[in-house]
């Protein structure tokens, strides 16, 4: 079998499972589940805003590192570190970000 013919049967036998609101609620019973998926709501929550951003402004990510003077590369890892907590952005690096998706930004402590 080659490469195409295994990916096309990989692609046939590949059925994921439908998350249900069910779902989520049986496994938000468990405290320690609800407490590791409640802790990295921020994170989440920041990452989606620069994608909305970027979306926003019908940008790639090519498009977001010229504007930044960078590379797509290193938007990549950026939208990545969001949620990693290996490299934290620096505020100068998020405000180029906003800036090149023609927004401002702006932190709001709740």
């Amino acid at each position: 079998m080659d490469k195409a013919q295994l990916q096309r049967e990989l692609a046939r036998r590949y059925k994921p499972v439908a998350e249900t609101k069910e779902d989520r609620k049986r496994l938000f019973e468990d405290p320690e589940l609800k407490a590791a998926y409640d802790a990295l709501e921020e994170e989440y929550a920041a990452l989606d805003a620069l994608l909305k951003a970027r979306k926003e402004a019908g940008l790639t990510q090519a498009q977001v590192a010229e504007r930044m003077g960078t590379t797509a590369s290193a938007v990549a890892r950026l939208e990545g570190a969001i949620v990693r907590e290996k490299h934290s952005p620096t505020f100068a690096t998020l405000k180029k970000y906003a800036r090149a998706c023609g927004k401002s930004l702006r932190i709001t402590l709740v």
